[in-house]
């Protein structure tokens, strides 16, 4: 489409205010906590930066994060790619609905995993006591290291598995029966056609992979114990274990966003490289497998499946058991859930508010978003869709430090715009996480709807506003809503930005389970955590509803 110029109308206007919604809520608080880091004591100083660099303990939790990262990645990627693999090339039974449970298993919040494998594999956790009780097995240790690579594998490798199992299906079946005709088969047709073919689908899973595990935050505080992370060093410095150092904070977090651009860039430039387009006009039909092959398959399938999904299934469970604080005693009962609502009920209430307000401001962003990157590009259109994608590289933690940097005392130190503490710094920061998701999915429903459709509307006396609004966002609806049910999925488990932005009227569930955790109530978390995987399948079916999809693209 050819690129037009503005006029000052409603699309001007509209691009004016989406952008100073960018500015103010986005690029200004990046610059607050870029110039906090630069300037100590009022002068311009890069002792915050030669500090981190100078100290191996500040070093070490960078190289942790990495070293974390990189395993993470490394595994789903192989796991996912495997997985995705067998879906697409042999038959098995419960293939639909082994798939909706990697859905729930991927959507979840990480650190809830971490809990519940610290009810599993802890020091006093259910599997453990059985494997060191009865079978003799010598202590297992669910911490550090090992912890955090097993717990981040087991819960992203599924969306390597949904970004993989998508690129299958546009794979055309004629290419491998070229390639089985000309002497490659087995494993050799998998590393020298189908890897090839798959290249920058898995790039794009692994860069969201690498991204979520670099920025996590609950899974390394949970369970990581002596091993610290970047996000987990840059939270301590901000709040403070024995001295709150903010301005230091603040450097790290400049360097986490270039480490996050510079990765993120890396992976664009080595996508663009292996891009390519193909038309699937037979996709690969599933053989059937018969023999040994059959029982492995079923065995590694169903196995991965439910290990994925045990830790959603386990909290559900310790949730009717009978709890006091970090001990389970003999029986069932509800007392939890009631406890959780007489004590948290106002965390289940904001988590439902506030991610419904932030739901209703993603959509009205991504709206007129889509439609003036779509329909109105230009330079300024260009601008706002790339600030549109700064929120999925930008880590939680640092975007919380920036939001406070920047409204803890007013724009421009001012006092007049505090909105620190306030719910709506809550959902706007939550709206900010998880625009992207919205905006993408409107931006491929609008591409998808002829331009000639709204131009007949026009030539029949219709105004280019009136054809917005009855023509062009009802036809774009099934993007904008499935894209929301998305964003709000992944609002309800957000706690990197909401731990530090919340107080006791607008704390979350995400936030409250992680604080009973730390405390030892482990009834009252399991039960929260219930809810809010339940709230989350409900809305993954809903997703599923709208979308007519069996999978979630990201």
């Amino acid at each position: 489409m050819n690129r037009t110029k503005f006029k000052w109308n409603i699309w001007y206007t509209s691009a004016v205010v989406m952008l100073l919604f960018y500015l103010l809520f986005l690029i200004y608080p990046l610059g607050a906590i870029f110039q906090e880091a630069v300037y100590v004591r009022g002068e311009f100083s890069l002792a915050h930066f030669t500090r981190f660099f100078s100290h191996s303990y500040f070093l070490g939790a960078l190289s942790n994060s990495f070293q974390v990262s990189a395993v993470v990645t490394l595994y789903s990627v192989a796991l996912g790619t495997f997985l995705a693999y067998l879906f697409t090339t042999f038959k098995f039974k419960g293939k639909k609905y082994l798939q909706i449970l990697l859905i729930i298993a991927s959507m979840s919040a990480p650190f809830i995993g971490a809990y519940s494998w610290i009810l599993l594999l802890g020091r006093n956790g259910a599997i453990t006591n059985v494997l060191t009780n009865i079978f003799g097995f010598p202590p297992f240790n669910i911490y550090g290291f090992f912890g955090i690579t097993f717990v981040m594998t087991l819960q992203l490798f599924p969306l390597i598995f949904l970004f993989v199992n998508g690129a299958f299906r546009n794979i055309d079946k004629s290419v491998l029966e070229a390639s089985e005709n000309l002497g490659c088969v087995g494993i050799k047709k998998f590393f020298q056609v189908l890897l090839p073919l798959l290249t920058p689908t898995i790039l794009a899973g692994a860069l969201l992979v690498f991204m979520r595990t670099f920025s996590d935050f609950g899974t390394p505080m949970l369970i990581g114990e002596g091993f610290r992370t970047f996000p987990v060093l840059i939270f301590t410095q901000f709040v403070g274990e024995v001295m709150v150092n903010q301005g230091f904070a603040a450097a790290l977090s400049v360097i986490a966003v270039v480490i996050a651009l510079v990765v993120f860039l890396i992976q664009k430039i080595v996508a663009f490289k292996f891009a390519f387009s193909m038309s699937s006009l037979n996709p690969i039909q599933p053989k059937e497998v018969k023999g040994i092959g059959k029982v492995l398959i079923y065995v590694f399938v169903y196995s991965s499946v439910f290990i994925a999904i045990l830790p959603q299934v386990y909290v559900a469970y310790t949730s009717f058991r009978n709890t006091r604080g970090m001990v389970f005693h003999p029986g069932y009962s509800l007392g939890s859930y009631i406890e959780a609502f007489n004590r948290m009920g106002n965390a289940i209430t904001n988590t439902i508010s506030l991610s419904f307000y932030a739901t209703v401001l993603i959509v009205i962003v991504s709206v007129f978003v889509s439609y003036l990157t779509v329909r109105r590009r230009n330079f300024l259109s260009s601008t706002i869709d790339t600030f549109s994608m700064i929120p999925f590289i930008v880590p939680g933690t640092v975007l919380g430090i920036a939001l406070i940097s920047a409204f803890n005392t007013g724009v421009f130190g001012s006092g007049w715009f505090r909105i620190t503490g306030t719910a709506l710094i809550m959902v706007i920061s939550l709206a900010l996480r998880s625009l992207p998701y919205t905006i993408r999915s409107s931006v491929a429903a609008l591409q998808q709807m002829s331009v000639s459709v709204e131009e007949a509307a026009e030539s029949l006396g219709s105004s280019r506003l009136n054809t917005f609004f009855k023509i062009t966002i009802p036809m774009m609806a099934s993007g904008i809503i499935s894209g929301a049910i998305l964003s709000w999925i992944t609002i309800l488990g957000e706690l990197s930005t909401s731990i530090l932005l919340y107080n006791v009227r607008t704390r979350t569930m995400t936030v409250a389970i992680y604080v009973e955790v730390l405390r030892g109530n482990f009834g009252i978390a399991a039960a929260l955590a219930t809810i809010l995987n339940v709230l989350t399948i409900v809305l993954l079916f809903a997703f599923m509803k709208v979308s007519k999809t069996k999978t979630v693209s990201i």
